[in-house]
């Protein structure tokens, strides 16, 4: 006995204008360490802009030992940023970005900066302490460098097992 089958199939599409936020990005450890390496590159940033523009003691020798780290910082914010944003504003950013290789290069990459500057930076201070001005502020930015080391090293682990993952 032979029987005979129909399969209809509609297919139906939409679009929306809306811009929809990935929040399920932001409960995420990879996206709060993200949202905290933020906050603590615009202290340093914030910290060593300030200090370096107002300081009537500018010698090329302060200059530079505080260039290294505010460029640093600058850099990492500046890609942090875009890096938080492009999985916040994309689920399926969100869902490749982890998995590929240029986030955990970049979080590797980014621990040893971070690291190198925030210790000369550190050690050029200690060594001068009686000649540079807003030496407190400036030990607080190298101190908050070691901190986002911390968290890069942090995030360089949850990128290496979402790589491995992938």
């Amino acid at each position: 006995m032979s029987t005979s089958v129909t399969v209809h199939r509609m297919v139906t599409t939409s679009t929306t204008s809306a811009v929809l936020i990935n929040i399920g990005h932001v409960k995420t450890v990879p996206g709060i360490l993200k949202i905290l390496e933020i906050i603590l590159g615009c202290i340093i940033c914030g910290l060593i802009g300030h200090y370096i523009t107002s300081s009537n003691y500018r010698t090329p020798e302060q200059l530079k030992s505080q260039l290294p780290i505010l460029i640093t910082a600058s850099a990492c914010l500046i890609t942090t940023t875009l890096l938080f944003f492009a999985c916040l504003f994309s689920i399926s950013t969100a869902a490749i970005i982890p998995k590929t290789l240029f986030e955990t290069l970049y979080h590797v990459i980014v621990s040893i900066l971070y690291f190198a500057v925030s210790v000369y930076f550190l050690v050029y201070l200690m060594d001068n302490r009686r000649y540079v001005p807003f030496y407190n502020p400036k030990i607080a930015a190298a101190a908050i460098g070691l901190v986002n080391t911390a968290l890069y090293v942090l995030s360089t682990f949850y990128s290496i097992r979402s790589f491995r993952r992938g």
